[in-house]
């Protein structure tokens, strides 16, 4: 008899997420981490001075509070506790305006003026409709179970989110929002199915928050490790997995890993064609990142933005688009889209008493070791000057260290793979069920399948069932 039903390589988000899963069904699960704790893309600690908590990867939660895995595991009752800041997202705008993702349509509506009513039109149907989109944003591609709300999104979801912003409004700020939000996509704006990232984030904040965990990203990856460990599976850390041999005997071996881990690991247990399709998978732009411990808030010119937690940098829709064009041209923006996180706005216990920390980061083409810092703090001071006077210290990470840090971030990319449409239906193979590799008792459970990047857990949670399935 094998020692474990189940072995899990990879101790993220999605990794745990499977291992909690298959443990709750009954399965002996052990799961193996490289570094001394896990987490992943969900970890914390104190990277500039003591006292200052830094999250290392992902910040702030949408997805988190949204997945229905992490609600079926009931995370609060291993101590995960939620914080919603009174507004999902700030974006600020020159001459001391700016624009908020309010919790209502309404409320966000009336930051537009003469787009308000057009803004209501655009996003009160998806924030109604959210339970029955939901389906289709968190699973692998299905026939909708609500062909009506499924045809709604799809329709503008597959736009340009340049193409959908210009068909809706007429003055700058909501273009600008929209902008800020189809930029998680890592895309050029102007590239098909942008609209999608900018929709759901859009509607997670009216039917969810953005929420951020108390204590870090760190609280995601402690809750799912107690969860896991209350339903009987191990847990190993410091193990560094380079082929299969090493591995304990088992029923199932699920990787929370890019393709080409999975290749590096179990490559000699995978048919000919199935390495080369997994070969051909690709990996978007990479990220810089800076942690940032403070003497103060940030000082922004506009007040509204210290009520998020959420900040997005980069002015109008057209400033966006052009430095979200430059990583996939080779390029460098000199003027980047600016992702900030400040936490400490609403979760004093991550700094000292009267001090605060910053998260930001841009997109830059992947594998660079540009140091962006100049261009990065540019356009924080551009939104709140006087900012750079607050800076007691900082960390820099080019994509060099951020997959140095982890190992699945390759040449920085934070997405588990570029999420094209190309890549949409072959996420990382066209396959009904892409978790599944053509080696038995192999699957493949990180942001490279479906539904890709986001911390919701739903990759590893549809890996664990496909596996549950085989074992049965």
């Amino acid at each position: 008899m094998p020692a474990y039903d189940a072995v899990i390589i990879g101790a993220g988000p999605n990794g745990l997420t499977a291992a909690c899963v298959l443990a709750r069904a009954g399965k002996r699960v052990v799961l193996i981490e490289a570094r001394e704790t896990v987490g992943g893309g969900v970890s914390s600690g104190e990277t500039t001075l003591p006292g200052f908590i830094h999250d290392l990867g992902s910040a702030v939660h949408p997805f988190g509070i949204a997945s229905p895995v992490f609600r079926m595991l009931e995370l609060e009752r291993f101590g995960l506790r939620w914080i919603q800041p009174p507004a999902p997202v700030a974006h600020p705008l020159d001459g001391g305006r700016a624009a908020l993702l309010e919790r209502s349509v309404r409320a966000t509506a009336a930051w537009f003026g003469q787009d308000r009513i057009a803004y209501g039109r655009l996003m009160a149907p998806m924030a109604r409709m959210w339970d029955r989109i939901q389906p289709l944003v968190l699973n692998p591609l299905r026939f909708p179970a609500h062909p009506f709300a499924g045809a709604y999104f799809g329709a503008l979801a597959l736009l340009p989110v340049t193409l959908l912003a210009r068909a809706f409004f007429r003055a700058d700020a909501a273009p600008a929002l929209l902008a800020g939000l189809g930029a998680h996509s890592l895309l050029p704006l102007e590239a098909p199915l942008t609209s999608a990232p900018a929709l759901v984030l859009g509607t997670l904040g009216h039917a969810v928050g953005w929420p951020i965990p108390r204590g870090g990203a760190q609280a995601i990856a402690n809750a799912l490790e107690s969860c896991l460990r209350a339903d009987g599976g191990e847990i190993r850390t410091g193990w560094t997995v380079r082929h299969t041999d090493e591995l304990p005997n088992a029923r199932a071996y699920l990787f929370d890993t890019p393709p080409q881990g999975l290749i590096q690991i179990a490559g000699d247990r995978l048919p000919a064609w199935y390495r080369r399709r997994l070969q051909r998978f690709r990996h978007g732009p990479g990220v810089f990142k800076l942690d940032y411990a403070l003497d103060g808030l940030i000082p922004w010119t506009n007040a509204a933005c210290a009520r998020a937690a959420t900040v997005h940098l980069g002015g109008t829709l057209e400033e966006i688009a052009e430095s979200e064009r430059a990583p996939h041209c080779g390029m460098h923006a000199t003027h980047p889209y600016v992702l900030l996180a400040q936490p400490t706005l609403f979760d004093p216990t991550r700094a000292p008493p009267g001090k605060h920390i910053a998260w930001a980061y841009c997109h830059v083409p992947n594998g660079s070791t540009v140091d962006m810092t100049s261009a990065i703090e540019a356009q924080i001071e551009r939104f709140a000057p006087g900012f750079r006077n607050r800076i007691l210290a900082r960390r820099a990470m080019n994509c060099a260290d951020m997959e140095a840090w982890n190992p699945n971030l390759i040449g920085g990319d934070i997405s588990g793979g570029l999420p094209d449409w190309r890549q949409l239906i072959t996420r990382p193979t066209l396959s009904f069920t892409p978790y599944r590799t053509p080696a038995r008792g192999i699957y493949l459970c990180s942001a490279s399948t479906p539904p890709g990047p986001g911390v919701h857990g739903m990759c590893g949670y549809h890996a664990a069932c496909v596996a549950l399935a085989d074992m049965e």
